[in-house]
Protein backbone atom coordinates (compact mmCIF):
# COMPACT_ATOMS: atom_id res chain seq x y z
CA UNK A 1 0.00 0.00 0.00
CA UNK A 2 1.47 3.36 -1.03
CA UNK A 3 1.72 6.09 1.54
CA UNK A 4 1.38 9.69 0.51
CA UNK A 5 4.26 12.01 1.43
CA UNK A 6 2.96 14.97 3.36
CA UNK A 7 3.67 18.37 1.98
CA UNK A 8 3.56 17.40 -1.63
CA UNK A 9 0.54 17.72 -3.90
CA UNK A 10 -0.09 15.03 -6.38
CA UNK A 11 -0.26 16.40 -9.89
CA UNK A 12 -1.88 14.68 -12.81
CA UNK A 13 0.30 12.92 -15.21
CA UNK A 14 1.14 15.05 -18.18
CA UNK A 15 2.31 13.33 -21.29
CA UNK A 16 5.64 14.38 -22.59
CA UNK A 17 5.57 17.28 -25.04
CA UNK A 18 2.18 18.55 -23.77
CA UNK A 19 1.67 22.14 -22.74
CA UNK A 20 0.50 23.20 -19.32
CA UNK A 21 -2.88 24.16 -20.71
CA UNK A 22 -3.45 20.55 -21.67
CA UNK A 23 -3.04 19.60 -18.11
CA UNK A 24 -6.05 21.71 -17.05
CA UNK A 25 -9.08 19.70 -16.10
CA UNK A 26 -11.75 19.32 -18.75
CA UNK A 27 -15.03 21.22 -18.55
CA UNK A 28 -17.62 19.72 -16.31
CA UNK A 29 -20.15 17.52 -17.97
CA UNK A 30 -23.70 18.95 -18.20
CA UNK A 31 -26.07 18.04 -15.45
CA UNK A 32 -28.82 15.46 -16.08
CA UNK A 33 -31.49 18.20 -15.98
CA UNK A 34 -29.69 20.17 -18.70
CA UNK A 35 -29.14 17.04 -20.76
CA UNK A 36 -32.81 16.14 -20.49
CA UNK A 37 -33.89 19.57 -21.61
CA UNK A 38 -31.63 19.42 -24.62
CA UNK A 39 -32.97 15.97 -25.49
CA UNK A 40 -36.53 17.17 -25.31
CA UNK A 41 -35.75 20.18 -27.42
CA UNK A 42 -34.03 18.04 -30.02
CA UNK A 43 -36.73 15.33 -30.10
CA UNK A 44 -39.68 17.71 -30.17
CA UNK A 45 -39.74 18.46 -33.92
CA UNK A 46 -39.45 14.72 -34.77
CA UNK A 47 -42.47 13.70 -32.60
CA UNK A 48 -45.05 15.39 -34.84
CA UNK A 49 -44.26 13.43 -38.03
CA UNK A 50 -44.46 10.16 -36.10
CA UNK A 51 -48.01 11.00 -34.94
CA UNK A 52 -49.08 11.93 -38.46
CA UNK A 53 -47.79 8.63 -39.81
CA UNK A 54 -49.76 6.75 -37.16
CA UNK A 55 -52.96 8.64 -38.04
CA UNK A 56 -52.51 7.89 -41.73
CA UNK A 57 -52.01 4.21 -40.96
CA UNK A 58 -55.16 4.09 -38.81
CA UNK A 59 -57.16 5.90 -41.52
CA UNK A 60 -55.99 3.42 -44.16
CA UNK A 61 -56.87 0.51 -41.88
CA UNK A 62 -60.32 2.00 -41.23
CA UNK A 63 -60.91 2.38 -44.98
CA UNK A 64 -59.99 -1.25 -45.49
CA UNK A 65 -62.44 -2.33 -42.77
CA UNK A 66 -65.20 -0.21 -44.31
CA UNK A 67 -64.54 -1.67 -47.75
CA UNK A 68 -64.63 -5.20 -46.36
CA UNK A 69 -67.88 -4.43 -44.53
CA UNK A 70 -69.46 -3.07 -47.74
CA UNK A 71 -68.43 -6.19 -49.65
CA UNK A 72 -69.83 -8.51 -46.97
CA UNK A 73 -73.06 -6.50 -46.86
CA UNK A 74 -73.44 -6.74 -50.65
CA UNK A 75 -72.79 -10.50 -50.46
CA UNK A 76 -75.43 -10.88 -47.75
CA UNK A 77 -78.00 -8.89 -49.75
CA UNK A 78 -77.30 -10.97 -52.85
CA UNK A 79 -77.67 -14.20 -50.92
CA UNK A 80 -80.92 -12.97 -49.39
CA UNK A 81 -82.31 -12.04 -52.81
CA UNK A 82 -81.30 -15.44 -54.21
CA UNK A 83 -82.98 -17.17 -51.27
CA UNK A 84 -86.20 -15.20 -51.76
CA UNK A 85 -86.20 -16.07 -55.48
CA UNK A 86 -85.61 -19.70 -54.59
CA UNK A 87 -88.53 -19.70 -52.15
CA UNK A 88 -90.86 -18.13 -54.73
CA UNK A 89 -89.74 -20.60 -57.39
CA UNK A 90 -90.27 -23.55 -55.05
CA UNK A 91 -93.72 -22.28 -54.06
CA UNK A 92 -94.67 -21.72 -57.71
CA UNK A 93 -93.46 -25.20 -58.65
CA UNK A 94 -95.34 -26.69 -55.72
CA UNK A 95 -98.59 -25.00 -56.79
CA UNK A 96 -98.03 -26.07 -60.41
CA UNK A 97 -97.40 -29.68 -59.44
CA UNK A 98 -100.53 -29.65 -57.29
CA UNK A 99 -102.65 -28.23 -60.11
CA UNK A 100 -101.30 -30.81 -62.55
CA UNK A 101 -102.03 -33.64 -60.13
CA UNK A 102 -105.57 -32.39 -59.44
CA UNK A 103 -106.25 -31.85 -63.15
CA UNK A 104 -104.99 -35.34 -63.96
CA UNK A 105 -107.25 -36.90 -61.30
CA UNK A 106 -110.33 -34.93 -62.35
CA UNK A 107 -109.71 -35.70 -66.02
CA UNK A 108 -109.99 -39.39 -65.18
CA UNK A 109 -113.32 -38.71 -63.44
CA UNK A 110 -114.90 -36.84 -66.36
CA UNK A 111 -116.39 -39.97 -68.01
CA UNK A 112 -118.03 -40.87 -64.69
CA UNK A 113 -119.43 -37.35 -64.36
CA UNK A 114 -120.77 -37.63 -67.92
CA UNK A 115 -122.57 -40.85 -67.01
CA UNK A 116 -124.06 -39.15 -63.96
CA UNK A 117 -125.29 -36.28 -66.13
CA UNK A 118 -126.93 -38.61 -68.64
CA UNK A 119 -128.57 -40.60 -65.84
CA UNK A 120 -129.96 -37.36 -64.40
CA UNK A 121 -131.37 -36.34 -67.80
CA UNK A 122 -133.16 -39.68 -68.15
CA UNK A 123 -134.50 -39.67 -64.60
CA UNK A 124 -132.41 -42.65 -63.54
CA UNK A 125 -130.54 -40.84 -60.78
CA UNK A 126 -132.49 -42.18 -57.80
CA UNK A 127 -131.90 -43.96 -54.50
CA UNK A 128 -128.43 -44.65 -53.21
CA UNK A 129 -126.89 -44.04 -56.61
CA UNK A 130 -128.13 -40.44 -56.44
CA UNK A 131 -126.47 -39.86 -53.06
CA UNK A 132 -123.17 -41.29 -54.28
CA UNK A 133 -123.31 -39.23 -57.47
CA UNK A 134 -124.06 -36.00 -55.63
CA UNK A 135 -121.23 -36.67 -53.16
CA UNK A 136 -118.81 -37.22 -56.04
CA UNK A 137 -119.90 -33.99 -57.73
CA UNK A 138 -119.51 -32.10 -54.44
CA UNK A 139 -115.96 -33.38 -53.95
CA UNK A 140 -115.06 -32.49 -57.54
CA UNK A 141 -116.44 -28.98 -57.05
CA UNK A 142 -114.39 -28.54 -53.85
CA UNK A 143 -111.29 -29.47 -55.82
CA UNK A 144 -112.02 -26.57 -58.20
CA UNK A 145 -113.81 -28.36 -61.04
CA UNK A 146 -116.32 -26.13 -62.85
CA UNK A 147 -118.75 -27.16 -65.56
CA UNK A 148 -119.57 -24.81 -68.44
CA UNK A 149 -121.50 -24.81 -71.70
CA UNK A 150 -125.11 -23.65 -72.19
CA UNK A 151 -127.48 -23.57 -75.11
CA UNK A 152 -127.86 -20.17 -76.75
CA UNK A 153 -124.44 -18.78 -75.83
CA UNK A 154 -122.15 -17.49 -78.60
CA UNK A 155 -119.68 -19.99 -79.99
CA UNK A 156 -116.14 -19.48 -78.68
CA UNK A 157 -113.51 -21.69 -80.34
CA UNK A 158 -111.23 -21.37 -77.29
CA UNK A 159 -113.70 -23.18 -75.01
CA UNK A 160 -116.10 -24.87 -77.44
CA UNK A 161 -115.61 -27.74 -79.86
CA UNK A 162 -118.18 -27.81 -82.68
CA UNK A 163 -119.26 -31.33 -83.58
CA UNK A 164 -122.37 -30.40 -85.62
CA UNK A 165 -123.08 -27.45 -87.88
CA UNK A 166 -126.30 -26.05 -89.31
CA UNK A 167 -128.01 -22.84 -90.45
CA UNK A 168 -130.88 -21.19 -88.64
CA UNK A 169 -132.91 -18.10 -89.59
CA UNK A 170 -133.35 -16.94 -86.00
CA UNK A 171 -129.67 -16.48 -85.07
CA UNK A 172 -127.54 -13.43 -85.79
CA UNK A 173 -124.15 -15.04 -85.06
CA UNK A 174 -122.65 -18.48 -84.67
CA UNK A 175 -124.49 -19.86 -81.65
CA UNK A 176 -124.37 -23.03 -79.60
CA UNK A 177 -127.80 -24.58 -80.13
CA UNK A 178 -127.13 -27.89 -78.34
CA UNK A 179 -124.65 -29.06 -75.71
CA UNK A 180 -123.56 -32.56 -76.62
CA UNK A 181 -121.01 -32.83 -73.82
CA UNK A 182 -120.35 -30.18 -71.16
CA UNK A 183 -116.93 -28.66 -70.75
CA UNK A 184 -114.91 -28.51 -67.55
CA UNK A 185 -112.28 -26.12 -66.25
CA UNK A 186 -110.17 -25.64 -63.13
CA UNK A 187 -109.83 -21.94 -62.44
CA UNK A 188 -108.76 -20.41 -65.75
CA UNK A 189 -107.46 -23.70 -67.13
CA UNK A 190 -109.74 -25.62 -69.46
CA UNK A 191 -109.28 -29.36 -69.08
CA UNK A 192 -111.97 -30.25 -71.63
CA UNK A 193 -113.83 -27.99 -74.07
CA UNK A 194 -117.60 -28.15 -74.35
CA UNK A 195 -118.67 -30.21 -77.36
CA UNK A 196 -121.60 -28.49 -79.01
CA UNK A 197 -123.78 -28.22 -82.09
CA UNK A 198 -123.64 -24.77 -83.66
CA UNK A 199 -125.92 -22.86 -85.99
CA UNK A 200 -125.07 -19.93 -88.24
CA UNK A 201 -127.34 -17.35 -89.87
CA UNK A 202 -128.72 -18.21 -93.28
CA UNK A 203 -126.41 -17.04 -96.07
CA UNK A 204 -127.69 -13.71 -97.47
CA UNK A 205 -130.33 -13.31 -94.76
CA UNK A 206 -130.76 -9.83 -93.30
CA UNK A 207 -131.31 -9.38 -89.60
CA UNK A 208 -134.98 -9.20 -88.72
CA UNK A 209 -136.21 -5.72 -87.80
CA UNK A 210 -137.40 -5.38 -84.22
CA UNK A 211 -141.16 -5.47 -83.80
CA UNK A 212 -142.87 -2.15 -83.06
CA UNK A 213 -143.98 -1.76 -79.49
CA UNK A 214 -147.70 -1.59 -78.79
CA UNK A 215 -147.43 1.55 -76.71
CA UNK A 216 -145.63 3.55 -79.41
CA UNK A 217 -147.85 6.01 -81.34
CA UNK A 218 -148.73 5.15 -84.91
CA UNK A 219 -146.98 7.03 -87.67
CA UNK A 220 -150.35 7.80 -89.39
CA UNK A 221 -152.12 10.75 -87.72
CA UNK A 222 -155.65 10.15 -86.45
CA UNK A 223 -158.51 12.02 -88.23
CA UNK A 224 -159.41 15.34 -86.71
CA UNK A 225 -162.51 14.92 -84.60
CA UNK A 226 -163.44 18.60 -84.93
CA UNK A 227 -163.53 18.42 -88.72
CA UNK A 228 -166.44 16.03 -88.52
CA UNK A 229 -165.03 13.61 -91.00
CA UNK A 230 -165.46 13.91 -94.77
CA UNK A 231 -167.77 16.57 -96.17
CA UNK A 232 -171.30 15.36 -96.97
CA UNK A 233 -172.52 16.01 -100.51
Amino acid sequence: MTEETPGFEEKPDVPSGATPEDAEPQAAAPSPEEAGTDSVEESGPAAAPAGDVQDVALTAQLDQVRMALSERTADLQRLQAEYQNYRRRVERDRVTVKEIAVASLLTELLPTLDDIGRAREHGELVGGFKSVAESLETVAAKMGLQQFGKEGEPFDPTIHEALMHSYAPDVEETTCVAILQPGYRIGERTIRPARVAVAEPQPGATPAAPAAKADEPSATPAPDEESGGPDEG
